[in-house]
Protein backbone atom coordinates (compact mmCIF):
# COMPACT_ATOMS: atom_id res chain seq x y z
CA UNK A 1 0.00 0.00 0.00
CA UNK A 2 1.19 3.93 -0.68
CA UNK A 3 -0.85 5.42 1.65
CA UNK A 4 -4.16 5.35 3.18
CA UNK A 5 -6.03 6.07 -0.56
CA UNK A 6 -3.42 3.85 -3.19
CA UNK A 7 -4.04 0.02 -3.62
CA UNK A 8 -0.66 -1.84 -5.02
CA UNK A 9 -1.64 -4.23 -7.44
CA UNK A 10 0.92 -7.55 -7.05
CA UNK A 11 2.19 -10.33 -9.39
CA UNK A 12 -0.82 -12.93 -8.15
CA UNK A 13 -0.10 -16.66 -7.92
CA UNK A 14 -2.14 -18.10 -10.91
CA UNK A 15 -1.68 -21.91 -9.93
CA UNK A 16 -0.59 -23.56 -7.21
CA UNK A 17 3.24 -24.68 -8.24
CA UNK A 18 3.45 -21.70 -10.12
CA UNK A 19 6.48 -19.38 -9.05
CA UNK A 20 6.48 -16.35 -11.29
CA UNK A 21 4.89 -14.36 -14.31
CA UNK A 22 5.11 -12.17 -17.61
CA UNK A 23 3.34 -9.39 -17.88
CA UNK A 24 1.64 -9.90 -21.31
CA UNK A 25 0.39 -6.82 -22.14
CA UNK A 26 -1.43 -3.85 -19.90
CA UNK A 27 -5.18 -3.67 -20.98
CA UNK A 28 -5.23 -0.13 -19.03
CA UNK A 29 -2.58 3.10 -19.13
CA UNK A 30 -1.65 5.31 -16.40
CA UNK A 31 -3.96 7.70 -16.24
CA UNK A 32 -6.91 5.46 -17.07
CA UNK A 33 -9.72 4.24 -14.84
CA UNK A 34 -10.57 1.02 -14.13
CA UNK A 35 -13.75 -0.83 -12.94
CA UNK A 36 -13.59 -3.79 -10.04
CA UNK A 37 -12.96 -6.61 -11.56
CA UNK A 38 -12.67 -5.10 -15.58
CA UNK A 39 -9.74 -7.18 -17.01
CA UNK A 40 -6.50 -5.03 -16.36
CA UNK A 41 -3.51 -6.57 -17.42
CA UNK A 42 -2.81 -9.88 -19.37
CA UNK A 43 -0.01 -12.45 -17.35
CA UNK A 44 1.35 -15.73 -18.83
CA UNK A 45 2.90 -18.24 -17.29
CA UNK A 46 4.02 -21.68 -17.87
CA UNK A 47 0.70 -22.81 -17.11
CA UNK A 48 -1.91 -20.39 -19.14
CA UNK A 49 -2.46 -17.33 -20.16
CA UNK A 50 -5.20 -15.64 -18.07
CA UNK A 51 -6.81 -11.96 -17.91
CA UNK A 52 -6.30 -10.54 -14.37
CA UNK A 53 -8.60 -8.19 -12.94
CA UNK A 54 -8.29 -4.96 -11.17
CA UNK A 55 -8.65 -5.51 -7.37
CA UNK A 56 -10.87 -2.59 -6.97
CA UNK A 57 -12.13 0.52 -8.99
CA UNK A 58 -9.79 3.46 -9.25
CA UNK A 59 -7.60 5.13 -11.60
CA UNK A 60 -4.26 3.41 -12.91
CA UNK A 61 -1.92 5.81 -10.94
CA UNK A 62 1.44 4.11 -12.04
CA UNK A 63 2.81 0.78 -14.20
CA UNK A 64 5.42 -0.15 -12.11
CA UNK A 65 6.40 -3.44 -14.60
CA UNK A 66 6.61 -3.08 -18.27
CA UNK A 67 5.21 -5.51 -21.05
CA UNK A 68 7.36 -8.91 -21.51
CA UNK A 69 8.87 -8.39 -18.19
CA UNK A 70 8.52 -11.93 -16.21
CA UNK A 71 8.94 -11.53 -12.26
CA UNK A 72 8.39 -13.28 -9.53
CA UNK A 73 4.67 -13.49 -7.40
CA UNK A 74 4.16 -10.69 -5.23
CA UNK A 75 6.11 -8.25 -6.92
CA UNK A 76 3.96 -4.80 -7.37
CA UNK A 77 3.16 -4.45 -10.37
CA UNK A 78 0.99 -1.19 -10.44
CA UNK A 79 -0.37 1.32 -8.25
CA UNK A 80 -3.84 2.37 -8.42
CA UNK A 81 -5.70 5.47 -6.59
CA UNK A 82 -9.48 6.79 -6.40
CA UNK A 83 -11.16 8.13 -8.62
CA UNK A 84 -11.95 11.46 -6.76
CA UNK A 85 -8.08 11.49 -6.16
CA UNK A 86 -8.04 12.19 -10.17
CA UNK A 87 -10.04 14.85 -11.25
CA UNK A 88 -8.21 15.05 -14.84
CA UNK A 89 -8.14 11.48 -15.24
CA UNK A 90 -9.78 9.64 -18.77
CA UNK A 91 -13.50 8.63 -18.01
CA UNK A 92 -14.62 5.71 -19.50
CA UNK A 93 -15.00 2.79 -17.10
CA UNK A 94 -18.30 2.11 -15.01
CA UNK A 95 -18.71 3.51 -12.22
CA UNK A 96 -20.66 0.56 -10.61
CA UNK A 97 -18.36 -2.66 -10.73
CA UNK A 98 -18.50 -5.01 -12.97
CA UNK A 99 -20.08 -8.96 -11.30
CA UNK A 100 -17.43 -11.39 -11.13
CA UNK A 101 -19.60 -14.44 -12.83
CA UNK A 102 -20.13 -17.76 -10.75
CA UNK A 103 -17.62 -20.20 -10.44
CA UNK A 104 -14.89 -17.68 -11.40
CA UNK A 105 -13.01 -16.99 -8.11
CA UNK A 106 -12.83 -13.68 -6.90
CA UNK A 107 -9.23 -13.42 -7.57
CA UNK A 108 -9.60 -13.77 -11.41
CA UNK A 109 -12.79 -11.76 -11.56
CA UNK A 110 -14.84 -11.23 -15.11
CA UNK A 111 -13.63 -10.56 -18.76
CA UNK A 112 -15.03 -7.01 -19.61
CA UNK A 113 -18.20 -6.81 -21.67
CA UNK A 114 -16.20 -4.91 -24.61
CA UNK A 115 -14.57 -8.13 -25.58
CA UNK A 116 -17.56 -10.43 -24.63
CA UNK A 117 -19.84 -8.18 -27.02
CA UNK A 118 -17.08 -8.01 -29.59
CA UNK A 119 -17.34 -12.14 -29.45
CA UNK A 120 -21.29 -12.04 -30.18
CA UNK A 121 -20.86 -9.59 -32.81
CA UNK A 122 -18.37 -12.03 -34.64
CA UNK A 123 -19.42 -15.25 -33.41
CA UNK A 124 -19.85 -16.62 -37.32
CA UNK A 125 -15.88 -16.04 -37.28
CA UNK A 126 -14.16 -19.17 -35.47
CA UNK A 127 -11.10 -18.00 -34.17
CA UNK A 128 -9.79 -17.32 -30.93
CA UNK A 129 -9.40 -14.39 -28.56
CA UNK A 130 -5.75 -13.75 -29.74
CA UNK A 131 -6.31 -13.85 -33.15
CA UNK A 132 -9.21 -11.61 -32.67
CA UNK A 133 -6.86 -8.95 -30.70
CA UNK A 134 -4.32 -9.23 -33.63
CA UNK A 135 -6.74 -8.65 -35.73
CA UNK A 136 -8.16 -5.48 -34.10
CA UNK A 137 -4.21 -4.46 -34.01
CA UNK A 138 -4.11 -4.43 -37.74
CA UNK A 139 -7.53 -3.29 -38.55
CA UNK A 140 -8.39 -6.20 -40.15
CA UNK A 141 -12.40 -7.62 -40.50
CA UNK A 142 -11.98 -11.24 -39.50
CA UNK A 143 -15.01 -11.84 -41.72
CA UNK A 144 -12.70 -11.15 -44.58
CA UNK A 145 -9.86 -13.73 -44.23
CA UNK A 146 -10.20 -17.41 -45.13
CA UNK A 147 -9.43 -19.39 -42.01
CA UNK A 148 -6.62 -22.35 -42.92
CA UNK A 149 -7.22 -23.79 -39.17
CA UNK A 150 -8.80 -27.00 -37.96
CA UNK A 151 -12.86 -26.40 -38.71
CA UNK A 152 -11.98 -23.62 -40.93
CA UNK A 153 -10.57 -21.24 -37.32
CA UNK A 154 -8.90 -18.21 -38.82
CA UNK A 155 -5.40 -18.59 -37.35
CA UNK A 156 -2.92 -16.30 -36.28
CA UNK A 157 -0.59 -16.77 -39.04
CA UNK A 158 -3.55 -16.29 -41.64
CA UNK A 159 -4.27 -12.87 -39.96
CA UNK A 160 -0.23 -12.18 -40.17
CA UNK A 161 -0.41 -13.46 -44.03
CA UNK A 162 -3.47 -11.16 -44.70
CA UNK A 163 -1.63 -7.70 -43.40
CA UNK A 164 1.47 -9.30 -45.70
CA UNK A 165 -0.16 -9.40 -48.70
CA UNK A 166 -2.28 -6.40 -47.65
CA UNK A 167 0.74 -4.40 -48.02
CA UNK A 168 2.45 -5.75 -50.83
CA UNK A 169 -0.93 -5.34 -52.34
CA UNK A 170 -0.72 -1.38 -51.92
CA UNK A 171 -0.33 0.82 -55.05
CA UNK A 172 3.09 1.25 -55.59
CA UNK A 173 2.35 5.09 -57.09
CA UNK A 174 1.56 5.66 -53.02
CA UNK A 175 5.29 5.19 -52.91
CA UNK A 176 7.97 8.17 -53.28
CA UNK A 177 9.73 7.18 -57.25
CA UNK A 178 13.08 6.10 -56.26
CA UNK A 179 16.13 8.52 -57.03
CA UNK A 180 17.49 8.49 -60.49
CA UNK A 181 20.91 6.39 -60.34
CA UNK A 182 23.81 7.13 -62.61
CA UNK A 183 25.08 4.36 -65.27
CA UNK A 184 27.77 2.26 -63.92
CA UNK A 185 31.44 2.91 -65.62
CA UNK A 186 32.22 -0.10 -68.10
CA UNK A 187 35.22 -0.31 -66.08
CA UNK A 188 33.67 -1.36 -62.65
CA UNK A 189 30.89 -3.39 -63.19
CA UNK A 190 31.18 -5.16 -59.78
CA UNK A 191 30.37 -1.96 -57.94
CA UNK A 192 26.73 -2.61 -59.01
CA UNK A 193 26.44 -5.77 -57.51
CA UNK A 194 25.65 -5.42 -53.79
CA UNK A 195 22.90 -2.96 -55.08
CA UNK A 196 21.33 -6.03 -56.82
CA UNK A 197 22.25 -8.21 -53.89
CA UNK A 198 20.13 -5.73 -51.79
CA UNK A 199 17.84 -4.97 -53.79
CA UNK A 200 16.62 -8.96 -53.72
CA UNK A 201 14.63 -10.12 -50.52
CA UNK A 202 15.51 -13.34 -48.69
CA UNK A 203 12.54 -14.47 -48.41
CA UNK A 204 13.24 -15.04 -44.94
CA UNK A 205 10.42 -13.71 -41.99
CA UNK A 206 11.22 -13.51 -38.77
CA UNK A 207 8.10 -14.59 -36.28
CA UNK A 208 8.06 -12.77 -32.87
CA UNK A 209 7.85 -15.19 -29.82
CA UNK A 210 4.44 -14.59 -27.91
CA UNK A 211 4.53 -14.89 -24.32
CA UNK A 212 2.80 -18.54 -24.97
CA UNK A 213 5.44 -19.63 -27.10
CA UNK A 214 8.26 -18.72 -25.18
CA UNK A 215 6.74 -20.71 -22.16
CA UNK A 216 6.42 -23.96 -24.40
CA UNK A 217 9.72 -23.64 -25.40
CA UNK A 218 11.29 -22.81 -22.01
CA UNK A 219 8.98 -26.29 -20.36
CA UNK A 220 9.46 -28.76 -22.46
CA UNK A 221 13.46 -27.89 -23.20
CA UNK A 222 13.30 -28.34 -20.00
CA UNK A 223 11.57 -31.52 -19.82
CA UNK A 224 14.01 -32.77 -22.72
CA UNK A 225 17.02 -32.01 -21.24
CA UNK A 226 16.16 -33.58 -17.39
CA UNK A 227 13.85 -35.90 -17.91
CA UNK A 228 14.96 -39.25 -19.13
CA UNK A 229 12.85 -40.19 -21.57
CA UNK A 230 11.74 -43.64 -23.20
CA UNK A 231 8.81 -44.55 -25.35
CA UNK A 232 6.76 -47.98 -26.21
CA UNK A 233 3.97 -48.37 -28.09
CA UNK A 234 1.24 -51.25 -28.42
CA UNK A 235 -2.09 -51.30 -30.90
CA UNK A 236 -5.31 -51.47 -29.97
CA UNK A 237 -7.73 -53.67 -31.81
CA UNK A 238 -10.94 -51.05 -31.27
CA UNK A 239 -13.62 -52.19 -33.25
CA UNK A 240 -16.01 -52.35 -30.28
CA UNK A 241 -15.17 -49.04 -29.22
CA UNK A 242 -15.98 -47.85 -33.06
CA UNK A 243 -19.45 -49.80 -32.81
CA UNK A 244 -20.47 -49.02 -29.67
CA UNK A 245 -20.03 -45.01 -29.84
CA UNK A 246 -21.79 -45.52 -33.58
CA UNK A 247 -24.68 -46.95 -31.39
CA UNK A 248 -24.64 -44.20 -28.94
CA UNK A 249 -24.11 -41.37 -30.92
CA UNK A 250 -27.42 -39.80 -31.72
CA UNK A 251 -28.29 -40.34 -28.65
CA UNK A 252 -25.92 -38.70 -26.89
CA UNK A 253 -25.93 -35.55 -29.04
CA UNK A 254 -30.01 -35.05 -28.57
CA UNK A 255 -29.49 -35.74 -24.71
CA UNK A 256 -26.27 -33.77 -23.72
CA UNK A 257 -25.82 -31.57 -26.51
CA UNK A 258 -22.64 -32.21 -28.10
CA UNK A 259 -20.60 -34.57 -30.05
CA UNK A 260 -19.46 -38.24 -28.49
CA UNK A 261 -15.76 -38.84 -29.63
CA UNK A 262 -13.58 -41.53 -28.57
CA UNK A 263 -11.48 -39.24 -26.50
CA UNK A 264 -13.90 -40.07 -23.17
CA UNK A 265 -13.67 -43.68 -23.76
CA UNK A 266 -9.56 -43.70 -23.77
CA UNK A 267 -9.70 -41.22 -20.91
CA UNK A 268 -11.60 -43.99 -18.64
CA UNK A 269 -9.17 -46.51 -19.56
CA UNK A 270 -6.33 -44.45 -19.00
CA UNK A 271 -7.80 -43.81 -15.68
CA UNK A 272 -8.91 -47.20 -14.76
CA UNK A 273 -5.33 -48.28 -15.44
CA UNK A 274 -3.34 -45.15 -13.53
CA UNK A 275 -5.20 -46.39 -10.45
CA UNK A 276 -4.00 -49.84 -11.16
CA UNK A 277 -0.27 -48.63 -11.86
CA UNK A 278 0.01 -45.92 -9.90
CA UNK A 279 4.01 -45.02 -10.76
CA UNK A 280 2.76 -43.60 -14.02
CA UNK A 281 0.74 -41.30 -11.89
CA UNK A 282 4.00 -40.54 -9.38
CA UNK A 283 6.35 -37.73 -10.17
CA UNK A 284 10.25 -38.04 -9.62
CA UNK A 285 12.07 -35.76 -6.78
CA UNK A 286 15.78 -35.97 -5.74
CA UNK A 287 14.88 -37.42 -2.24
CA UNK A 288 12.26 -40.29 -3.56
CA UNK A 289 9.15 -41.16 -5.50
CA UNK A 290 6.38 -39.15 -4.59
CA UNK A 291 2.89 -41.26 -5.51
CA UNK A 292 0.09 -39.05 -6.20
CA UNK A 293 -3.18 -39.93 -4.61
CA UNK A 294 -5.33 -38.59 -7.22
CA UNK A 295 -5.72 -38.85 -10.76
CA UNK A 296 -6.04 -35.72 -12.30
CA UNK A 297 -5.37 -36.24 -15.84
CA UNK A 298 -4.37 -33.29 -18.09
CA UNK A 299 -6.17 -32.97 -22.01
CA UNK A 300 -3.57 -31.69 -24.07
CA UNK A 301 -5.75 -29.14 -26.16
CA UNK A 302 -3.97 -27.64 -29.67
CA UNK A 303 -4.69 -23.44 -29.70
CA UNK A 304 -4.32 -21.12 -33.35
CA UNK A 305 -0.93 -20.07 -31.56
CA UNK A 306 0.23 -22.83 -28.62
CA UNK A 307 -0.59 -25.40 -26.80
CA UNK A 308 -3.00 -26.12 -23.60
CA UNK A 309 -3.42 -28.73 -20.91
CA UNK A 310 -6.49 -28.21 -18.77
CA UNK A 311 -6.96 -31.02 -16.20
CA UNK A 312 -9.67 -33.33 -15.71
CA UNK A 313 -9.83 -33.98 -12.02
CA UNK A 314 -10.43 -37.05 -10.52
CA UNK A 315 -10.94 -39.12 -13.73
CA UNK A 316 -10.77 -42.38 -12.41
CA UNK A 317 -14.37 -41.70 -10.09
CA UNK A 318 -16.50 -40.52 -13.25
CA UNK A 319 -18.26 -42.29 -15.86
CA UNK A 320 -17.50 -42.12 -19.97
CA UNK A 321 -20.41 -39.37 -19.92
CA UNK A 322 -19.10 -37.51 -16.56
CA UNK A 323 -15.66 -37.38 -18.81
CA UNK A 324 -17.25 -36.40 -21.87
CA UNK A 325 -18.36 -33.64 -20.05
CA UNK A 326 -15.37 -32.24 -18.50
CA UNK A 327 -13.30 -32.50 -21.46
CA UNK A 328 -15.90 -31.06 -23.55
CA UNK A 329 -16.31 -28.29 -21.09
CA UNK A 330 -12.40 -27.74 -20.78
CA UNK A 331 -11.43 -27.62 -24.41
CA UNK A 332 -14.21 -25.85 -25.40
CA UNK A 333 -13.02 -22.87 -22.93
CA UNK A 334 -9.37 -23.44 -24.09
CA UNK A 335 -10.24 -22.81 -27.32
CA UNK A 336 -12.58 -19.66 -26.25
CA UNK A 337 -9.51 -18.86 -23.95
CA UNK A 338 -11.84 -18.69 -21.12
CA UNK A 339 -9.70 -21.14 -18.87
CA UNK A 340 -8.75 -20.23 -15.29
CA UNK A 341 -5.58 -21.16 -13.67
CA UNK A 342 -7.40 -23.74 -11.57
CA UNK A 343 -7.86 -25.19 -15.14
CA UNK A 344 -4.25 -25.83 -15.79
CA UNK A 345 -2.71 -27.19 -12.48
CA UNK A 346 -2.45 -30.33 -10.70
CA UNK A 347 -2.48 -32.58 -13.35
CA UNK A 348 -0.69 -35.87 -12.60
CA UNK A 349 -0.77 -37.28 -16.37
CA UNK A 350 -0.89 -35.86 -19.59
CA UNK A 351 -3.33 -37.44 -22.63
CA UNK A 352 -2.86 -36.42 -26.03
CA UNK A 353 -5.19 -36.96 -29.26
CA UNK A 354 -2.99 -36.73 -32.07
CA UNK A 355 -5.02 -38.73 -34.05
CA UNK A 356 -7.57 -36.24 -34.78
CA UNK A 357 -4.84 -34.70 -37.20
CA UNK A 358 -3.95 -38.22 -38.41
CA UNK A 359 -0.90 -39.05 -36.68
CA UNK A 360 -0.19 -42.71 -36.79
CA UNK A 361 2.61 -42.76 -34.37
CA UNK A 362 3.65 -39.92 -32.02
CA UNK A 363 7.22 -39.96 -29.80
CA UNK A 364 5.56 -36.92 -26.82
CA UNK A 365 7.61 -35.11 -24.55
CA UNK A 366 6.65 -35.48 -20.90
CA UNK A 367 4.76 -32.23 -18.99
CA UNK A 368 6.86 -31.89 -15.92
CA UNK A 369 7.01 -32.53 -13.06
CA UNK A 370 4.51 -35.85 -13.94
CA UNK A 371 5.95 -39.35 -15.24
CA UNK A 372 4.25 -40.06 -18.39
CA UNK A 373 2.33 -38.94 -21.58
CA UNK A 374 0.13 -40.83 -23.21
CA UNK A 375 -0.95 -40.24 -27.46
CA UNK A 376 -4.13 -42.14 -28.80
CA UNK A 377 -3.72 -41.99 -32.63
CA UNK A 378 -5.90 -42.07 -35.71
CA UNK A 379 -8.27 -44.86 -35.56
CA UNK A 380 -8.13 -46.70 -38.75
CA UNK A 381 -9.31 -49.95 -40.88
CA UNK A 382 -6.25 -52.45 -41.14
CA UNK A 383 -6.62 -56.46 -42.16
CA UNK A 384 -5.24 -58.07 -39.39
CA UNK A 385 -4.76 -61.70 -39.03
CA UNK A 386 -8.26 -63.46 -36.37
CA UNK A 387 -8.47 -66.67 -35.55
CA UNK A 388 -6.13 -67.52 -38.54
CA UNK A 389 -8.21 -65.85 -40.61
CA UNK A 390 -7.18 -61.83 -41.93
CA UNK A 391 -10.60 -59.84 -40.70
CA UNK A 392 -10.82 -55.61 -41.71
CA UNK A 393 -10.99 -54.27 -38.08
CA UNK A 394 -10.86 -50.74 -36.41
CA UNK A 395 -7.25 -50.53 -35.15
CA UNK A 396 -5.57 -48.12 -32.70
CA UNK A 397 -1.79 -47.17 -31.82
CA UNK A 398 -1.54 -45.45 -28.14
CA UNK A 399 2.12 -44.53 -27.59
CA UNK A 400 3.64 -43.74 -24.05
CA UNK A 401 6.69 -41.69 -23.28
CA UNK A 402 7.86 -42.73 -19.27
CA UNK A 403 10.38 -41.14 -17.30
CA UNK A 404 13.28 -43.74 -16.68
CA UNK A 405 13.81 -43.04 -13.51
CA UNK A 406 10.36 -43.64 -12.18
CA UNK A 407 9.58 -46.62 -13.83
CA UNK A 408 11.44 -49.44 -16.19
CA UNK A 409 9.91 -50.62 -19.34
CA UNK A 410 8.01 -53.38 -17.75
CA UNK A 411 5.96 -51.10 -15.80
CA UNK A 412 5.05 -49.04 -18.69
CA UNK A 413 4.43 -52.38 -20.94
CA UNK A 414 1.96 -53.44 -17.69
CA UNK A 415 0.16 -50.08 -18.33
CA UNK A 416 -0.46 -50.25 -21.35
CA UNK A 417 -1.94 -54.12 -21.38
CA UNK A 418 -4.10 -52.41 -19.25
CA UNK A 419 -5.75 -49.88 -21.10
CA UNK A 420 -5.60 -52.18 -23.77
CA UNK A 421 -7.58 -54.63 -22.48
CA UNK A 422 -10.17 -51.97 -20.68
CA UNK A 423 -10.78 -50.54 -24.34
CA UNK A 424 -11.04 -54.14 -26.24
CA UNK A 425 -13.66 -55.06 -23.70
CA UNK A 426 -15.80 -52.22 -25.11
CA UNK A 427 -19.07 -54.31 -26.59
CA UNK A 428 -22.78 -53.38 -27.62
CA UNK A 429 -23.67 -53.59 -23.98
CA UNK A 430 -21.02 -51.52 -22.58
CA UNK A 431 -22.71 -49.05 -19.98
CA UNK A 432 -21.35 -45.45 -20.70
CA UNK A 433 -23.56 -43.38 -18.11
Amino acid sequence: MHGEETTEFAMPQLGESVTEGTVARWLKREGERVAKYEPLLEIVTDKVSAEVPSPAAGVVQRILVPEGQTVPVGTPLAVLAPVDDQPGTLAGAAERPAEAPAGLPAALGAAGEAEEEEEAAGAHVRTSPVVRRLAREHGVDLAAIRGTGLGGRVTRQDVLDYVAHRAAAAPAALAPPPPAEPAAAPSAPAAAAPAVAAAGPTGEERLPLTQMRRAIAENLTRSAQTIPHAWTVVEIDVTGLVRRREAAKDEFRRREGFELTYLPFVLKATAEALREHPLLNATWRDDGIVLRPRVNIGIAVALDDGLIVPVVRDADRQSVVGLAHAAHDLISRARAGKLTPDDVHGGTFTLNNTGVFGSLVSMPIINPPQAAILTMEAIVQRPVVRDEAIAIRWMMNVCLSFDHRVLDGAQAAHFLQSTKRTLEAIGPETAIG
